[in-house]
């Protein structure tokens, strides 16, 4: 996903590991915010022994799968909160791919089982042991809630039970000729088929999470196999997501700039092939030859590598961060450009939407978060606390304002970055305790403006690509807590209901629980009622200060 300097992975022991160790110098199992502590609960790695050192260095990325009790034919399947869209946008995801080339139906191919197998099982018990060659090829050991991480180090996805305490993954899945570079999964696959690949060698799969738990071999089962051999574009993957409400559509981003569309109900029998890219300096979308061939369209999107890439989750937008330095935010549907602008200094890593759609954060080699308005098509706030490159953020979702009347009419954000530096930092955002500058006139002071900047009068146009705004017209975000959780450099972070997930580039992963509820309470009851948690360059009492400001004290330090 990013530039990497620190060579091969190295291969300590699980057991003596700095990362592996919660008491590792200089790292505390816990670290303190306002509504409560959080614990180091448990820890996920991979075995060194399982690794071959054969094909160069990875970034390890994690991937949350929820894998659902299978629903009784006449059961309707219920969506996924957040990652379900309207059968409208079903409907008009499928008129931009095009649909109508025979029968949708795909069974597995090799591996344990044909798709009827499948389609009716059921989850099954027992214990599963991947180094036992005489263990069932049925034998597998879903946990209760039947949730787990998938990550990548070196040559292998592994697959760990989120909810075991036990360290070592459950599975690994080894790949003879590439690395796994990325992963995406899909609650709401309808043929099974959940899991996303893509490698280094630009080789694409789909496969099914609960089919690869029942095997126990080391290699990938019943998988779907696209741009075999890189023969539609051999540049590494850097990014896949699936289409949210896209019937199973997937997107997948290379490291020379393009953004390729797959629809993974078509077989692919016939290679795709595009015309000459016509400007490389431009965006420009190009449609297969061939009806029958897939991908069905190519996305020319940056000069250099496509970082990242994120979906708002009712699918309607399509966020891309580049080597270039340039967020771009795309409407999925009419594959036009909405928005987008520069970084302070050098690449943007990563990039992450807020669950309604209305903000999208950046993270990359200035140090800095940035904090997007899709409403205003522009930069709203900006966050310093980083010492280093940042790799990952993320809003917390399942998060919720200690102090909030309930009311829904003062929204606060809670979101999470992780960086190189090995840190990872807790923002709160409040835009309604933002004051933000309308515009410079020249030779003038700004004028400003409370709460949002939805009227501001240089409302920017659509498809523009801006320069990085300067620091003093931004309002700035300072970090509630700043903690060091790896001793290596950090590659992601997630957030679910019971806890934070934060990785390391070499495979090591912490899961820290969330504050008791009872403690929350009570640090709600303890707490001022006007606290704000915001730190801004721009306060209603001294609109030209540049100095950041922290209303609730100082930032907890960890």
């Amino acid at each position: 996903m990013m530039n990497t300097s620190n060579g091969m992975i190295s291969a300590p022991s699980s057991s003596s590991s700095p990362a592996a160790n919660p008491q590792s110098p200089g790292i505390k199992t816990y670290f303190k915010t306002p509504e409560g502590k959080y614990k180091l609960h448990y820890e996920k790695t991979h075995s060194s022994g399982l690794l071959h050192y054969a094909h160069g260095k990875t970034v390890t990325q994690v991937t949350i799968a929820q894998l659902k009790e299978r629903a009784a034919p006449s059961t309707p399947t219920g969506t996924s909160s957040g990652y379900s869209a309207s059968s409208g946008f079903r409907s008009a995801t499928a008129r931009l791919l095009g649909t109508g080339n025979g029968s949708r139906a795909l069974s597995f191919v090799g591996g344990n089982g044909g798709g009827k197998s499948m389609s009716t099982s059921s989850r099954i018990s027992g214990s599963f042991a991947a180094s036992n060659s005489n263990t069932s090829m049925t034998n597998t050991n879903f946990d209760g809630k039947g949730t787990y991480l998938v990550f990548n180090v070196s040559d292998a996805i592994f697959i760990c039970d989120l909810n075991s305490q036990e360290k070592d993954p459950v599975k690994s899945i080894h790949f003879s000729n590439s690395n796994p570079m990325c992963h995406a999964f899909d609650p709401d696959a309808k043929d099974g088929h959940d899991l996303l690949i893509g490698l280094n060698s630009g080789d694409v799969y789909t496969v099914s999470l609960r089919q690869q738990l029942q095997d126990v071999s080391k290699k990938l089962v019943g998988a779907l196999h696209y741009n075999k051999d890189g023969s539609v574009n051999n540049s590494r993957c850097t990014s896949v997501s699936w289409v949210p409400g896209g019937d199973g559509a997937f997107v997948v981003a290379h490291a020379d700039g393009n953004l390729y569309v797959y629809e993974k109900n078509k077989d692919g029998a016939t290679e795709s092939t595009f015309p000459a890219i016509r400007d490389p300096t431009q965006f420009s979308v190009d449609k297969a030859k061939y009806s029958k061939s897939n991908p069905v369209a190519r996305w020319h999107i940056c000069q250099g590598s496509i970082n990242s890439i994120a979906f708002s989750n009712d699918g309607a937008h399509l966020a891309t961060v580049g080597r270039d330095g340039y967020l771009r935010i795309f409407d999925f549907l009419t594959q036009k450009l909405v928005c987008g602008g520069k970084s302070y200094y050098g690449a943007l890593l990563c990039c992450s939407w807020s669950m309604d759609g209305k903000y999208i954060l950046t993270g990359g080699e200035d140090d800095l978060v940035q904090v997007w308005s899709m409403e205003d098509r522009k930069v709203v706030a900006w966050g310093e606390g980083h010492n280093s490159w940042v790799s990952g953020v993320a809003f917390d979702s399942n998060w919720s304002s200690p102090n909030s009347d309930g009311s829904g009419e003062h929204v606060m954000y809670r979101f999470g970055s992780v960086g190189q530096d090995t840190q990872l930092l807790l923002w709160d955002l409040e835009m309604d305790e933002i004051v933000v500058p309308l515009r410079r006139a020249p030779g003038g002071s700004p004028t400003y403006s409370t709460g949002s900047s939805a009227h501001w009068d240089n409302v920017i146009p659509m498809g523009t690509l801006q320069p990085a705004p300067c620091k003093r017209d931004v309002p700035k975000l300072s970090p509630i807590i700043a903690h060091r959780v790896h001793t290596e450099p950090l590659s992601g972070l997630m957030f679910t209901q019971e806890s934070v997930v934060t990785a390391c580039r070499e495979g090591h992963i912490k899961i820290w629980t969330r504050p008791s509820e009872s403690e929350t309470q009570t640090n709600s009851s303890e707490a001022n009622p006007t606290t704000a948690l915001l730190s801004t360059s721009f306060t209603k009492d001294n609109k030209a200060s540049l100095s950041s400001k922290i209303i609730s004290g100082s930032t907890f330090k960890q």
